[in-house]
């Protein structure tokens, strides 16, 4: 009985919007933040480090630099403080965990090469640009 219970109040709480994104790519995360009796959208963006976790365990981390210092914030992927995730672009890894960015500075810590074809259009990829015609 209490099965039937738990998997009714999972299957409610499941986000039916399932944003499509990996490790590697550079996200904005709209948040609702409430303060007193008021509530806001807070936008995070960041580069996804971390996803882990299956079902309403799942959760992804998300990484940025904020005046020289990193700030990286965990997000459950069903919250419902969540509003929606956007993908800016994305990124071209061969790791499931870029904890590695976390010893990087500068320029270097915000730079994963973007992917060039794949899990969608990629902003200013070759295939964006019309063909040059040929000289004969």
């Amino acid at each position: 009985m209490n099965q039937a219970i738990l998997d009714r109040i999972e299957s409610e709480q499941f986000r039916k919007d399932k944003p499509d994104f990996a490790v590697g790519d550079t996200v904005r995360v709209h948040t609702r933040v409430v303060e007193g009796d008021k509530e806001r959208i807070q936008v995070f963006t960041g580069v996804v480090i971390a996803r882990r976790g299956r079902g309403m365990n799942e959760t992804f981390t998300v990484r940025r630099i904020s005046y020289g210092e990193g700030v990286e914030r965990v997000f459950p992927l069903h919250s419902p403080r969540i509003e929606k995730i956007d993908v800016e672009r994305r990124g071209k890894v061969r790791r499931a965990k870029l904890t590695y960015l976390r010893k990087r500075v500068g320029r270097s810590a915000l730079l994963v090469p973007e992917k060039e074809g794949g899990r969608g259009p990629a902003v200013g990829s070759s295939s964006d640009k019309p063909a040059e015609p040929t000289k004969s």
